[in-house]
């Protein structure tokens, strides 16, 4: 009992760390996308801007991105248990060694290919747009190295307990591309921000992640390039699937890139400000409980505590399903003023205002799915099952472009938007019942009783919030006052609703936070 807690008291505080960098990152995030839209508002040279991040966006995720977090962490803590450390630190010298010289060599085939590439891919981009987007997928294509080297050891230093440069990574890519906007971006435009890119991919996910490994000699940080050896077979085994499989968690903005530009110029750049503005609580939320959850998952699994860790999974669930839904709630009724606030002024206006925020509107109802997908894959990650969800996933997500096609046909982007969010919601329901199927866990019912119960205090605390008036000032003081009123109305709704109407998971939740606000401001 002990060492449950001990294990439930460490996935907290990592949850906590990797929620506080989510929010900050998140805060930053925003301040990147509001210097973008004054100073470029919702343009052809955004939508550029925005394409010019597929291939490079591809090539992370394809090569290593998605696979390090899921193959990698469990792959790694069962060497150590059953190796100790020094067999744990080859099998990393042979895996970022081999990544890395694969990488090396895609990305600068991919370099070179680009000039014929992009105008491919976004043929219905004008020619100069076309030009634009070759120039600047070739700047910003070499960050990918940075997140695949620097993704790579961050594995080993969670699975070590080492959560510091997770947290600090995306923190100072997103204080890289502000720099370059803010240096930049007057005089070179979107060429700006995407210098910025690649100096923040050198300075955070690289040079971060290599401080810290040489903060933690047990690592052993060194590179070997050995593709034949059995641990990197072993790491290429459990990867394949998640490197050759599909998920709409990443698939879903490569869809709105590309099936974008045939519903006119500045889709592109609507759509990815809203998502950008969702991003918030799908980081804080489900992200960081999904990154902190992994390691602790794969030790009980490991362990052979199968009960504790369902239990584990199972409270995760509950607790985030029942925030994401309080999340949702608040972007329903505060997307206008949180738009306007952040992205209005300079070259974006207040039409443009209206239509980011009917698209946010929209996204708001797949913050609940995509929070639920994130926890609930990594119940077969922990057990390194990697080839049925990932199997279940690409199914879904390539049956899901031809619901994108007619959506965004029919309804231009909100059609979009649309299919993201059904798309979202049948592959996180189609991940929980096969988990279910497979693993016995989580309890649908007890789910079910989380979504009513947090569906009842979103409503209360949205239907409160709806009925505070805007204040009818003008300018960003007006947007902030909207904003101040309107979300302190929200929270406090939505805190004393969750804890009258919550399941218990929530309620050591919120519980959980106040202890930390308390101690914080003690």
């Amino acid at each position: 009992m002990e060492g449950e807690g001990s294990a439930r008291g460490g996935l907290f505080s990592a949850a906590v760390l990797l929620a506080a960098s989510a929010v900050l990152s998140r805060v930053l995030g925003y301040g990147r996308e509001a210097v973008m839209s004054r100073l470029l508002g919702v343009s052809a040279e955004v939508d550029a801007y925005r394409a010019a991040f597929l291939l490079p966006d591809m090539l992370n995720y394809f090569l290593a991105g998605g696979a390090i977090g899921v193959a990698f962490i469990p792959l790694y803590t069962r060497m150590r248990r059953d190796r100790g450390d020094g067999a744990a630190a080859d099998l990393l010298a042979v895996v970022l060694g081999t990544t890395t010289a694969v990488a090396l060599a895609v990305t600068l085939t991919l370099w070179l290919a680009t000039g014929a590439l992009a105008p491919w891919v976004f043929r219905e981009f004008r020619p100069e747009t076309q030009e634009l987007t070759v120039r600047l997928t070739r700047i910003v294509l070499p960050a990918q190295l940075c997140f695949i080297v620097g993704g790579v050891i961050r594995g080993a230093l969670m699975a070590h307990g080492r959560f510091l440069s997770q947290a600090l990574a995306p923190l100072l890519y997103n204080l890289g591309i502000i720099a370059g906007g803010l240096l930049l971006g007057r005089a070179l435009g979107a060429e700006g921000f995407a210098w910025g890119a690649l100096a923040g991919a050198v300075a955070g996910p690289l040079l971060a992640t290599l401080i810290e490994a040489a903060r933690t000699p047990e690592v052993g940080l060194r590179m070997r390039v050995a593709p034949l050896s059995q641990g990197f077979r072993r790491y290429l085994w459990l990867a394949l699937p998640v490197m050759l499989g599909l998920s709409l968690l990443t698939v879903d903005e490569w869809y709105d890139s590309y099936f974008g530009q045939f519903v006119g110029e500045g889709a592109i750049s609507q759509l990815v400000y809203a998502r950008r503005l969702l991003q918030l609580p799908v980081g804080v939320i489900g992200q960081a409980l999904a990154t902190a959850a992994l390691p602790f998952l794969a030790r009980l699994y490991n362990e052979g505590r199968s009960e504790q860790l369902n239990e584990t999974l199972q409270a995760t669930l509950r607790a985030g399903l029942a925030l994401s839904l309080l999340a949702g709630a608040a972007y329903l009724v505060l997307a206008e003023p949180i738009v306007a606030l952040l992205y209005q002024g300079g070259r974006f206006g207040s039409e443009q205002t209206e239509r980011v925020a009917a698209l946010l509107r929209i996204f708001a109802f797949a913050v609940p799915a995509w929070v639920i997908q994130q926890i609930a894959v990594r119940a077969f990650y922990a057990r390194s099952d990697m080839w049925r969800p990932m199997l279940m996933g690409t199914c879904v997500a390539l049956a899901a472009a031809g619901l994108y096609y007619q959506l965004g046909r029919s309804y231009a982007a909100p059609g979009l938007a649309a299919a993201g969010a059904i798309g979202m919601s049948v592959n996180a329901l189609a991940t929980l019942g096969l988990a279910r199927w497979l693993h016995g866990a989580p309890d649908l019912a007890a789910l079910l009783e989380s979504l009513l119960r947090g569906t009842g205090a979103a409503l209360l605390a949205a239907g409160a919030t709806a009925l505070v008036p805007w204040t009818g000032v003008p300018g960003l003081a007006g947007h902030l006052l909207d904003l101040a009123l309107a979300g302190s109305v929200f929270l406090v709704v939505a805190v004393g609703a969750g804890y009258a109407l919550g399941d218990p998971p929530l309620r050591r939740t919120l519980a959980g936070l106040g202890r930390r606000l308390r101690r914080g401001g003690a």
